[in-house]
Formats: C-alpha cells, structure tokens, sequence
C-alpha cells in the first residue's frame, strides 16, 4: 500500500497528539472522576501549574512509545521481527530500577515482572504471558500504552499494525491486554485513511476475537452512545459495568480502554473535546489521553490540533526518553516523528527522509519550534516572538522567524533550544532525567540565518551556548558576530570551544542592535557536525557533570572521594555511559585502576546496555576484544600480565569497521569487523562483578 501523501506531516500530529495528551493527563494520573470534578472540574487545558508541577515531565507513557519502537531499526526494519527481538530491545535500552517502567516488583509491576524474566533468560512472548505471569499481571494496562508507534509505522495498513502490536505487546503482556493493544495500534494506522469514527472502530475489531471481552465491551459502549448522548451517564455505566472493582491489578486495561473508546465516540472526532472527556473520567489519565491524543492527531491532522486552545506553544515539541541511550534523552516531536517515519518508509520500500541534509534542527513542520524558546531573564523578557514560517529559501520548506523588538541598548535576545538538562528539570522527581548532552567542545555549529527584507537597517547575530560553571551556574560562550544587511543571508560556522569539562546546557542565536531596534531573522537550520574533543572527568566543582553520565553501574559512588569515577558492579555487567549514537570515528583512552573484578575496561560505540565493543582486562591474564550484540562475542583476544589495584591505560580506536586496542601504549589487537559491525555510539567505563576506579575519559577524533 502506498504511503499517504502528508504521511510525514500526520506523524508529527500523531506525536503532539500523544506527549499533549500525556502532559495534560500526567499531573492528575490516577484520580478518580468525582475527585477531579471537585477539586479541578472539567479538564479543557493543562491544569499542572494549580498543582505545582511541570508540565514537561519524563514519562513511561512517552518514553516506552518511542523506545521499544527503535526494535525495527536495530534488527534492520523487517517485517518479520519477532518478539523475542523486541525483547531483547528491551534489555538494551532499560536500566535496571531507573528508566521507562514502574519498578514496582515482580508480581506487582507488569513490565517489571517482564523484565526480570527477559534478564533471567525467559524470552519473549514466555516472558509476558498467562501462562509465565498469570491472568492479572498479564493483562494490565502497559500494552496498550507503549503501543501508537507500531500503528504509526503502517499507515493505512491495520493488518501490519496489529501483527506488529501482537508481537510488542506480548513482551510483558498477554490475553485482553493484547487485544486491548490491537485495537489501539489499528485505530493509529487506519487513522490516516479513516475519518468516520464508527468505521475506525469496525476495523479496529475485526482484527480481535469477537469472544473477547474487548471485543464485547467496545459493543456496549457504541450501543450506549447510540442511546444516549450526554458522556456523563455513559461514563457511570462504564464505572458500573467495567470498573476497576471489577478487575484485579494496580491499573487494568480493560476499564481504560473503555474510557479511551468513550471519549472517541462523544467526543465527535474533536482533539479538545475528546481530551477533556477521557481526562475527566478519570483513572489512567495520562496513558489514556496519550492514546487519544494520538489517534485523533492522526485523524485530524495539525489543523485538528491547532483548531481549538494554543497546546503546542508550552510544549514547543520538547521530550525527554530517559534510556541506556543518552544521547537521545534530550529529543522533540519532529526528531521522533522523522525516526517513525524513516521507519514507515523503509517498510514501505521508500527512500528515508533528510530534511536539509539531516540537521538537527529544521522546522520542516508546520507550528514546529523544536525546542526553540526565548532565554528567560530580565535582558531578554519580552523582547522576542518566535513562529514557524515558510521558507524564503524555498517555498516547499519552513523555517523559524525570530522577531525582535525593543532591545536595549548593549543588551541582545537570545533564543536557544536544550543541549542538556537545566537546572529545574536536574531535580526533577518521578521517573527523573538521564540524559546525556548532545553538543560538546570540538564539534562545529553549522546554522543558516537569513535578516528579513523589511528589517531597517544591518543586525548583528551571533551563535552563543550556555555551559554550566563551578557553581552550576550557566555561563555564556559566544562565536563571531555577522552584520547582516536586510534580506542578506549567511552561514554560521563555530568549532564549540572547551568548556572546561562543565556540560553545554544549550545553544542558540544571540540578536542585537541600537536602542529599541525591531526586525526578523530567518533560521533555516541549526545542526553540528564531528567527534568531541573532550576529556570527560570531574571538573573544577559543581555537580552537574555527574548528571552527564547515564548510570549503568549498580553504584557510582565518586562524592568525597579522590576518584570522580568510583564504580561498583554487585551483579552481571554494568556500564557509565556518555556520547551520542551520532559518533562514529574516534579514539577513546582511559587509565584505568581495577581493584577487584571479573573483568573490566573501556567500552566504545555503546548502544545501549546489550550493543557496544569492549576492551577487556579479566581473570587469567587475559586481555579481550568484546564484542556485545545479543550475546558477547570474542573478536580477539592474548596473554596481558596484569594485577589488581594497579593503573593501566586503555586506548580503543576505530575508523569505519576498522578496530585498533592497545593498553600501556602496546597494540594487542588490530581486525575488521565484518559481520554486523557497529558502526556509531557513545564511550562507557564496563566492569563485571567488581570495583573499578578511573579519572577521566578522553575523546578525540580520527
């Protein structure tokens, strides 16, 4: 089947549709309807601030989506990808009792209980079944939640959609909670060729048993729509019939998905109202409005979206995806939308697309501002508005319109989008921020800046970042400042600078002018290039350089000691992990100290917790180059006479599928990877069943 013709734009609908209907769904999760009409009344808009949260929250509902999705690209976007596989994505991109699920313990938590059943060698679907779990645990809710992206990447074909489900589903779920899933992944993919709701529903269940409860629970509540019009009354007979009393477990998917079915029907296909609906009625609120938000992202496009409240602005595409892969922990609606769809193209037989080249930033969606704020501050407060428009580089392109305004003077505005955490969202509680940053010193800035034909006279603009200090304060670095004429346009270039071994926390456009000066400067693109040139360690004070690292390790105990890098594994293997998968050549060095450990070392190209290359010091005198994916495999390995607590200095470079290891300055292993060769990825300290000990890590390019 062909791909729809604005497959890309509805996407990123789908996208904002599902982390609009998290955040609005998320501060009240949980509550019961009369709670919620007492103390918050009808939900119309966010509501986080009457409660004293943030509206841009980390969440399982987001991060779980956008995770388990990244299957399909690992194991090369077949058709044919097992469950198993999806597993062992699992494996790869959950820490332990800190990202994506509940940890709630086994028996108690689903997608916990299917954890420890992955780690403990039960493989999927066993690891979610019936059979394996139980009836209960199998058939909460968690299926139904993670599940839109499987729909996204078939658009228009709900038969792959509810295969892929099946199989993702059956991970950490089993019974209804599969059915429960199917439908939702097939309301997603048939969403871009359906509008009529009533018709969206009888696709939805052709695909699952009509024996099964949601196949029958989905009849009554369309013979009661049928009936009676008013949401209220449906929704007592919804609590009567299908609520929580009647079903065992923390959250059932059962009495949700009848609300998400509720508020489809009542809702008549509008975004705003279908979200108050299913947000009112309480229970799993964020998982529930997050799966609406989606499918009528999807039906109705950003035009459905725009049509009612500004909900895009306050989000201005942000998310966070706390995983093993910390590169992408910082990331945005458009990011996440050209990765699903690069995925549907590529199970469609179609080309990926690079908007502009694969920047960073492109604004190629209409309303899209990736993260694109103004800086916050008495110098910049009202002194700028920012707008997606079309391009003046080409018609069929966007791009973002800063307009300025009463300047003062010797003072700039400055807009910026998040390279890493701020100070607010490091303290954040739930589920917590991990995340690595994704601009470092050594890499070069490339933006593409336009000044507005109408503008009166030259503006200076200038590339800028903000780096945290020793008292994890950000401080300001800038490049060279351009003058440009009205309707000039011009390329910035800046090779990041050292920042000292502080963290960059953004980056962005400085603007600046006489006394009260007022214009427009076009930004095409914002996007970086190249290897750090880095030594990752413990600065000179602060505390945000501990927050860089993705912890892996079951303790990374460096306060108060000497050592900035103290690590201690109890069980298995684990690693601290920092970079981006957008790194590729490099050289990675470290000394290193292993006081007690089955083995340890440095490893490069890390993919997450299951996908890296490794080089080794173990038991034996053995030096190893390890290769880990879907198991550990030994590319090589020789004789190094070595003990405990004393230092050794590691060095592992690659080019291309080219490896080089040496430690103490002697080359032990020189080879090709050519089979399945890893070919990006972050740098990691690795122990296994130990204690090591490190100072820093240094990274430089090839």
């Amino acid at each position: 089947m062909p791909l729809p013709s604005d497959y890309a734009e509805r996407v990123y609908a789908g996208v904002l549709g599902k982390i609009i209907g998290v955040y609005l769904g998320r501060p009240f999760e949980g509550w019961p309807y009369e709670k919620i009409m007492a103390e918050l009344g009808e939900i119309w808009y966010y509501v986080h601030e009457k409660l004293s949260q943030p509206l841009i929250v980390t969440d399982d509902d987001i991060s779980g989506t956008f995770t388990f999705l990244r299957a399909l690209p690992d194991y090369g976007n077949s058709r044919e990808i097992t469950a198993e596989q999806i597993g062992q994505t699992w494996l790869n991109y959950i820490i332990e009792n800190r990202t994506i699920l509940w940890w709630g313990g086994l028996g108690n938590s689903t997608e916990h209980t299917a954890y420890l059943r992955l780690k403990s060698g039960i493989k999927a679907p066993e690891s979610g079944s019936i059979a394996t779990n139980g009836k209960i645990v199998s058939e909460q809710i968690g299926s139904q939640i993670f599940i839109d992206g499987w729909g996204m990447v078939a658009p228009g074909d709900p038969g792959l959609a509810t295969d892929l489900a099946r199989r993702a589903a059956g991970v950490s779920h089993d019974g209804e909670a599969i059915y429960g899933a199917q439908v939702v992944a097939a309301l997603v993919a048939q969403a871009f060729v359906e509008a009529d709701i009533d018709r969206l529903l009888d696709t939805a269940v052709s695909f699952i048993p009509p024996d099964s409860l949601i196949y029958r629970l989905i009849a009554d509540l369309r013979a009661w729509h049928a009936e009676e019009k008013d949401w209220r009354k449906t929704r007592e007979k919804i609590a009567a019939r299908y609520g929580y009393d009647k079903f065992g477990g923390n959250c059932h998917m059962v009495p949700n998905h009848a609300l998400i079915i509720h508020a489809l029907l009542h809702g008549d296909g509008d975004f705003q109202k279908s979200l108050m609906i299913v947000n009112t009625c309480g229970w799993d609120t964020d998982c529930n409005s997050g799966n609406v938000g989606c499918i009528l992202g999807i039906r109705n496009g950003l035009a459905g979206i725009d049509a009612g409240p500004d909900w895009r602005t306050p989000v201005a595409d942000r998310i966070f995806l706390p995983t093993a892969d910390g590169g992408r922990g910082i990331t945005d609606a458009v990011t996440e939308a050209v990765r699903i769809v690069n995925i549907g193209r590529s199970l469609a037989g179609e080309a990926s697309m690079a908007p502009k080249s694969n920047a960073r930033f492109h604004f190629s969606f209409p309303g899209s501002l990736q993260g694109f704020r103004l800086e916050e501050g008495a110098n910049c407060k009202g002194t700028a508005n920012l707008n997606n428009v079309v391009s003046p580089w080409a018609q069929d392109q966007r791009c973002l319109a800063i307009a300025y305004h009463g300047l003062a003077a010797g003072h700039s505005t400055r807009v910026a989008t998040p390279t890493f955490l701020s100070p607010e969202e490091s303290k954040m509680g739930g589920y917590g921020v991990i995340a690595c940053p994704t601009l470092y010193p050594g890499q070069t800035v490339h933006a593409r800046i336009m000044a507005d034909r109408g503008n009166q006279s030259p503006t200076p603009v200038r590339l800028s970042l903000r780096a945290y200090n020793e008292k994890d304060s950000l401080v300001r670095f800038t490049g060279a400042t351009v003058f440009l004429a009205p309707g000039a346009a011009e390329t910035l270039q800046w090779t990041v600078p050292d920042t000292h071994g502080f963290p960059i926390a953004d980056i962005g456009i400085d603007i600046s002018g006489e006394k009260g000066a007022s214009g427009t400067i076009l930004l095409d693109y914002l996007t970086w290039s190249g290897v750090p040139d880095v030594v990752l360690g413990k600065p000179a004070g602060g505390s945000m350089w501990r927050k860089t690292w993705v912890n892996g390790m079951d303790h990374f105990d460096s306060p108060g000691s000497t050592e900035p890098f103290r690590l201690i594994q109890d069980h298995g293997t684990g690693l601290l992990i920092q970079g981006s998968r957008e790194w590729n050549d490099y050289r990675l060095s470290c000394t290193l100290t292993i006081h007690m450990a089955e083995s340890a070392g440095i490893a490069a190209r890390v993919q997450g917790m299951e996908r890296y290359y490794a080089l080794l010091l173990g038991k034996g005198n053995r030096a190893q180059l390890v290769k880990a994916l879907d198991g550990h495999i030994v590319l090589a390995e020789a004789e190094f006479d070595w003990s405990f607590g004393e230092p050794y200095a590691f060095e592992i470079a690659f080019r291309s599928n080219t490896l080089h290891a040496s430690i103490d300055g002697k080359e032990l292993f020189s080879l090709q990877d050519m089979e399945q060769p890893l070919m990006e990825g972050a740098a990691a300290l690795v122990c296994t069943e130990g204690r090591i000990a490190a100072q820093t890590l240094k990274i430089t390019a090839l």
